[in-house]
C-alpha cells in the first residue's frame, strides 16, 4: 500500500511521465482498443449495488426487460463491427445465470464469434462449472469488478461479498477465459480506497488483461444521486498509477466518459488509457456517441486497436457455424427461444 500511495502523491507531471513511459514500453501510445456494450437483459437486479439502476431496490425509472432474442444481439454486433468496434460485451443484470439463461448466452457467444469480433459477457457471480461452459462456447473475456476496496465495499454492496467477487474472478480464470475486473470511482471513497482497489487488481495472478476504471455516474433515485462529485485530476491520477502498476493490461476509459469534456478524456489516455467502450449506450448510463468519438480520435491522431492475433479463441470460420449451429439446435430442443428472464 506504502509503494501505491506513493505514486498516487508523486506530482502530477512526474507521475504522467511515468504513465507514459511504462506505456509506450507495452503499447502502440496511439491505439484505443473498442468495445461496444450491449445490454442483454435490463432491470429487476436483486443485488443492492447502491450506484446501479437496474438495482430492482431502487425507483429510478428504469423498466425491466427480457433477455433480448438472440437475433437481436447479432445484428446489434454486427453494427457494432461496422462501426469499427473490436470487441462485443454483453451484460445481464442477473446474480448468477441460471440454467435456462446460460443455454441461451452460450448461444449469443457463438453466434458473435462467428462475425470476427472478440467477446466479453458480464453476467454476476458463476461457478467453476458455468466458467468452464462459457469458455467452451468460445468467450474470451468475462467482466466482474471488484467495485472499490475492501473495507469500503460494505457501504456500497451487502447482498454479495467481496470474497464471492474474487471466487467468481478465480472461477474465470480456471476456465481459460481472459479476465476484465476494474472498479468505481467517486463513490464518496477515500484516497486510500483507490489505492487498495488498485492494491487487489494487483494481486491477480495474472493480472487482469482489461481493467475498466469508471467514474461514478450519478443516477437519480439510486442513493448516490448527490455523492460529491471527484476531482477529474484525481481521476486522471488513478489511470496512471493503474497503467504503472499492471503495465501489460488495457486500462478501460469506461463509465462516466460522457461527463468528461476532450481535455479531460485527452489526458486519461496521456496517462496510459487505451481501451474504451464506444457506441450510443453503456448499459444503462450515456456514452459518447460514435460521431464524437472519431472526432475525438481524429484530433488526437488516435486509431483503433485491431484484434490481437493470439486472441484466446482460435476456431476456423467452418468451425464458428458448427458451433453456432449446435447451440441452435440444442435451443430448437430446449424450446426455449423467448422466456421472462425477470421471473425467478
Amino acid at each position: 500500500m506504502e509503494e501505491i500511495e506513493a505514486l498516487f502523491a508523486l506530482p502530477f507531471n512526474d507521475l504522467l511521465f511515468r504513465a507514459q513511459q511504462v506505456h509506450r514500453a507495452h503499447f502502440d501510445p496511439n491505439a484505443v482498443q473498442v468495445s461496444t456494450l450491449l445490454s442483454i437483459k435490463t432491470g429487476a437486479c436483486p443485488e443492492d449495488c447502491k450506484y446501479c439502476p437496474q438495482s430492482g431496490h431502487y425507483n429510478t425509472g428504469l423498466g425491466k426487460e427480457k433477455l433480448l432474442e438472440i437475433e437481436k444481439v447479432v445484428e446489434q454486433a454486427r453494427a457494432a463491427k461496422e462501426a469499427g468496434a473490436s470487441r462485443f460485451c454483453m451484460g445481464a443484470a442477473w446474480r448468477s445465470p441460471q440454467e435456462k439463461d446460460l443455454r441461451v448466452v452460450t448461444e449469443m457467444v457463438g453466434r458473435v464469434k462467428a462475425l470476427g469480433l472478440e467477446t466479453c459477457m458480464t453476467l454476476g457471480m458463476v461457478d467453476v462449472d458455468q466458467a468452464k461452459r462459457l469458455a467452451e462456447a468460445g468467450l474470451d473475456y468475462y467482466n466482474h469488478n471488484l467495485d472499490t476496496s475492501p473495507e469500503y465495499y460494505g457501504e456500497i454492496i451487502t447482498t454479495r461479498s467481496y470474497a464471492d467477487r474474487l471466487d467468481t474472478l478465480a472461477n474465470v480464470r480456471e476456465a481459460g477465459m481472459k479476465v476484465c475486473s476494474g472498479g468505481i470511482l467517486g463513490m464518496g471513497e477515500a484516497p486510500r480506497d483507490r489505492a487498495a482497489l488498485l492494491q487487489q487488481l494487483v494481486r491477480l495472478d495474472p493480472h487482469p488483461e482489461s481493467v475498466p476504471i469508471n467514474m461514478l455516474v450519478k443516477v437519480p433515485g439510486t442513493p448516490m444521486e448527490n455523492v460529491e462529485d471527484m476531482d477529474p485530476l484525481e481521476f486522471i491520477r488513478a489511470i496512471a498509477v493503474a497503467r504503472i502498476l499492471m503495465p501489460k493490461s488495457h486500462v478501460r476509459l469506461s463509465a462516466g466518459r460522457e461527463q468528461m469534456d476532450e481535455s479531460t478524456q485527452a489526458l486519461a489516455f496521456l496517462a496510459g488509457a487505451n481501451s474504451i467502450f464506444y457506441g450510443d449506450t453503456l448499459l444503462t448510463t450515456g456514452n459518447p456517441q460514435v460521431e464524437r468519438d472519431r472526432a475525438l480520435f481524429d484530433k488526437l491522431g488516435l486509431h483503433p486497436e485491431p484484434i490481437a492475433s493470439d486472441t484466446r479463441d482460435a476456431h476456423s470460420d467452418d468451425e464458428h457455424t458448427e458451433i453456432a449451429l449446435a447451440h441452435a439446435i440444442q435451443r430448437q430442443r430446449d424450446d426455449a427461444r423467448f422466456y421472462d428472464a425477470t421471473q425467478g
